[in-house]
């Protein structure tokens, strides 16, 4: 299949290169199906890049990438979502955007992740979901000590 992206152009992407996520995600409901680019240097950050709206993309990554590992619960309805029944087959990826680079303070350069939705895809099914949290239960390593 291929995908006129705006932001990759064309691309080939093949049926088991592709994620779906049933429910859509929140703000973006009616894009369903998406397919991970590794593009340019930084290997740890992916190019989400929508199947049904070649417009919408999202760059994600590992939150181990960023120091944070985290220990999710999921619901029953979570888990027939994904269709899990190895718990290793789940991974979770946050959604990162670059910070403005005039943003005023250091504390604000950098990547921004949003902690609070991270994905969670199955990677036997294919199938994913963004799982809102209330609160975020993680622990953070500091890396180089």
């Amino acid at each position: 299949m291929q995908i006129e992206s705006a932001a990759f152009g064309s691309i080939d992407v093949q049926a088991d290169q592709i994620i779906e996520f049933p429910a859509g995600l929140p703000g973006f409901e009616t894009c369903k199906r998406f397919t991970f680019l590794q593009t340019g240097e930084h290997g740890s950050v992916l190019q989400m890049q929508g199947v049904d709206d070649p417009s919408v993309v999202f760059s994600v990554t590992d939150p181990a990438a960023l120091g944070v590992n985290y220990e999710l619960t999921l619901s029953d309805a979570d888990v027939a979502a994904l269709g899990l029944t190895q718990p290793e087959d789940a991974t979770v990826a946050v959604i990162v955007r670059q910070a403005a680079v005039d943003a005023g303070s250091p504390a604000d350069a950098g990547l921004k992740a949003n902690f609070m939705a991270p994905l969670v895809v199955n990677t036997a099914t294919r199938r994913g979901i963004q799982k809102v949290l209330e609160k975020v239960g993680c622990d953070i390593t500091l890396r180089g000590q």
